[in-house]
């Protein structure tokens, strides 16, 4: 029973397909439409409902590989999605082209028949098959005569395929335009005037197709005209007559005369044929020779002056043309009585090969010299082409040595090219040359060289291990195995270390390394030598110094030693309210380990609780009041001072001081162990004024007495302790300026300068025992930032 449906159901669907396929609707659009361009409304033409569509199946069946269109189920419009190009959907140049599609609706199943009409746009110019055309033509072609050109090809159809065809100026030719049975535009060239092609060899044309669209498209195609060579000049010579001179005795074969006849044809036309004429007699046609393709007329037989002293020679040139053109000139030759014998040279013996230390007076080679003729025009003498170092010494009428006359160096001149000119006593002289070569062997003569006896090299601390220092190489001029260098390093010990543990150089190119990591704080130079040995026997060799010089980096943070806090802690001090403006509350004073430039340091505020009430000198560090306190002050100020160095990048250390405002400004000496106290002794003035005086007294002599002895002490020599990188205060070469006191005494003895000033007595707390205090000599300008290795004096005192 479900068969039977089935079978029903594609009866039923076959008859619809039968009756959608009767009704056709037809649409038309221009082809390269933009994608999303709408061709029609599907709906309202089809009479659909479009509130439907949606939830029908709709499918655009299109009988091409590409999906060109779409139907839109909300609107039924059917749109461009992919861009038409007629001539690629129909291929063939036809003048209708439709693209056939089927839509179909499922639930109920429909199905309508849909032909869209591609039209024609001029979207497309003419182009020739080949974009050069060459032709040959003869220079005696008539005018009239035609050449068929290649049309040009335009994908287009109707009015906007190829209409017309344009060629560019020209004297000599046009084109004339015909149409084919089915309409297609040919061209041929057409020749309007004679043809001379020593006149223009090539003519270069521009052919231009038009279409008939609108706006029109061209395209162009080039002609090569080459116009072909015929036989219309005779040949030329230089000169009708030619007048020269010759020797007797010239040997056989010696070169009279070059003529040169021209040809203003191309070709077989051009090609030329010397020959002697009937006029030339045949004793001097015996006498001289006539090359029939060049026209070099050369001595053929024995020439005497007493025997003939003039010679005429008539020569033709012909070319080669079909029907040959003939020119003709005439040659005189006088004869002229000369020496006529050469003088001769001989090499006996000749040492090609020496030493460049052969001893001076060595003998190179043995020449002998010739000349068959007597008297004067026999007569030879032997010489060189330029001073040379060597001499030549004639031992006997006709042989000479030649001799080695100064020392002889390879590296400046490796081989000498010695010419000898051996000249007769004839007029004029005629004369004969030979060159010999002698090369020089090399002799281990040069010690390398370096390229500067002192090299100054700078190397940044904290180098990776096996880094690459610098490459020293020497030069040697000599060769072979006296050219071969290898470079050591001196050994030198610097502080029980061998040179060679920190530093190592290649043996072949001369890379020096560095063998380990430097610290500027520890190592700030490296002086050694550097030998270069060459491999000659014996060998040879020279050294150069070297002196490293490490670089100082920023690799040490600043270190606040004051005021002093243990393990970074937090300073806790305490001031009267009564402060006057600009009273120096505190100094922060930071050190770096570092060189000069990277240890300088600057302070600033990191945190301050009323900004208005205290100022930091950037400089020294030290913290003063801006203003008095007044009761909106809080009682209770936090400061956080950062100490940055000049580094880049720059370091930095923080130091964090509470303070805390009493009424009371006097503090009274207590157990040791309490924390520092302050009293006011203005509160009453008949106890207290006599106290703070009396201990202002009391300190400034205990000052005085201290620098007295100081300055009286000579300082004692002492050999310098290492340098360490862990200590506070680094080494420094800079010059003592002023002492101020460093660590925990620092901050107190300014503290107490600052208030002994006012009246205040100040009582500090003491350190823990065993703790030790060191007392330096710092420049008071740079904040106590620097120290040096020749302060005046150091004292230490130690406290259990």
């Amino acid at each position: 029973m479900s068969m039977m449906k089935a079978d029903i159901r594609w009866i039923l669907y076959f008859f619809v397909l039968c009756k959608m396929a009767w009704s056709v609707t037809r649409y038309s659009i221009p082809e390269e439409m933009e994608r999303g361009s709408v061709v029609a409304n599907l709906a309202a033409d089809l009479g659909l409902d479009i509130s439907g569509l949606a939830e029908r199946e709709v499918k655009l069946d299109i009988f091409h590989n590409k999906k060109y269109l779409d139907v839109n189920k909300k609107t039924g419009e059917l749109t461009v999605v992919e861009k038409i190009d007629r001539e690629y959907l129909c291929p063939a140049k036809t003048t209708t082209c439709f693209l056939k599609l089927d839509l179909i609706i499922e639930s109920p199943l429909r199905i309508f028949n849909i032909e869209l009409g591609i039209t024609d746009i001029n979207d497309n110019a003419p182009h020739f098959r080949r974009d050069k055309i060459e032709l040959d033509v003869s220079e005696s072609a008539s005018p009239g005569e035609r050449f068929s050109l290649p049309n040009a090809f335009d994908p287009d159809v109707g009015a906007n395929t190829v209409k017309t065809y344009k060629l560019s100026e020209s004297d000599h030719f046009n084109v004339d335009i015909h149409s084919g049975s089915d309409g297609t535009k040919y061209v041929d060239l057409v020749l309007m005037k004679a043809l001379d092609r020593e006149e223009k060899a090539i003519h270069n044309l521009i052919l231009t197709a038009i279409d008939g669209g609108v706006p029109a498209r061209s395209g162009t195609a080039s002609i090569i005209v080459r116009v072909q060579d015929t036989n219309d000049n005779a040949p030329q010579f230089d000169q009708a007559v030619y007048s020269l001179n010759i020797s007797e005795n010239s040997p056989v074969g010696t070169l009279v005369i070059k003529l040169n006849a021209s040809d203003t044809d191309e070709g077989l036309n051009a090609e030329l044929t010397y020959s002697f004429t009937l006029y030339t007699s045949e004793k001097t046609q015996e006498m001289f020779s006539l090359n029939a393709n060049t026209g070099d007329i050369a001595v053929k037989g024995i020439i005497d002056y007493e025997d003939m002293k003039i010679f005429e020679m008539f020569v033709e040139a012909k070319d080669n043309g079909p029907v040959p053109l003939a020119g003709q000139c005439r040659v005189t030759v006088y004869v002229t009585d000369m020496n006529d014998n050469y003088p001769e040279i001989a090499i006996k013996s000749l040492k090609n090969t020496v030493d460049e230390n052969i001893p001076v007076g060595s003998v190179i080679a043995l020449v002998a010299v010739s000349d068959r003729d007597t008297g004067e025009n026999g007569n030879v003498n032997l010489t060189m082409n330029r001073l040379l170092p060597f001499v030549l010494n004639k031992s006997s009428d006709n042989l000479y040595e030649l001799l080695v006359s100064k020392p002889l160096d390879r590296e400046m001149v490796p081989e000498y090219e010695i010419t000898l000119i051996v000249t007769d006593g004839g007029n004029p002289p005629l004369y004969d040359n030979e060159t010999i070569t002698v090369h020089l062997l090399d002799v281990n003569d040069n010690a390398p060289q370096f390229p500067q006896s002192f090299y100054t090299i700078p190397v940044k601390e904290n180098n990776a291990p096996g880094a690459l220092v610098s490459s020293l190489t020497a030069i040697d001029p000599d060769l072979n195995e006296n050219q071969y260098l290898v470079y050591f390093i001196i050994e030198k010990e610097i502080v029980n270390t061998s040179m060679s543990m920190l530093f190592s150089i290649n043996p072949e190119n001369g890379n020096l390394y560095a063998l380990k990591t430097f610290d500027y704080e520890i190592e700030k130079e490296f002086l050694f030598h550097i030998e270069a040995r060459d491999s000659g026997v014996p060998p040879l060799s020279s050294n150069v110094t070297v002196h490293i010089i490490i670089m100082d980096q920023n690799d040490n943070t600043p270190v606040i030693v004051s005021p002093w806090r243990a393990h970074g802690s937090v300073v806790e001090e305490k001031i009267p309210r009564s402060t006057d403006k600009g009273t120096l509350i505190s100094k922060v004073i930071a050190i770096d380990s570092d060189s000069v430039h990277n240890s300088r340091i600057t302070y600033q505020f990191l945190q301050n609780t009323d900004a208005t009430l205290f100022s930091l000198d950037q400089y020294n560090g030290e913290i003063r009041t801006t203003r008095m306190f007044s009761y909106r002050d809080s009682r209770h100020q936090r400061l956080v001072v950062i100490a940055k160095d000049n580094g880049e990048p720059a370091l930095s250390a923080t130091v964090t001081i509470k303070l805390s405002t009493v009424e009371i400004a006097l503090k009274t000496y207590a157990d040791m162990t309490e924390v520092p106290l302050e009293y006011d002794i203005f509160s009453d003035l008949n106890l207290y004024l006599v106290i703070g005086l009396g201990s202002v007294s009391f300190l400034l002599l205990i000052t005085i007495l201290v620098t007295i002895v100081l300055k009286c002490q000579k300082p004692k020599p002492s050999k310098a302790a290492p340098s360490c990188r862990n200590s506070v205060i680094s080494e420094r070469n800079s010059t003592i300026a002023d002492s101020t006191l460093v660590s925990n005494d620092a901050y107190w003895y300014s503290l107490f300068l600052a208030e002994t000033r006012k009246g205040k007595l100040v009582v500090r707390q003491p350190v823990p025992k065993g703790a030790r205090y060191i007392v330096s000599s710092i420049p008071r300008s740079t904040g106590m930032t620097e120290t040096s290795d020749s302060a005046a004096s150091t004292l230490q005192v130690i406290k259990t």
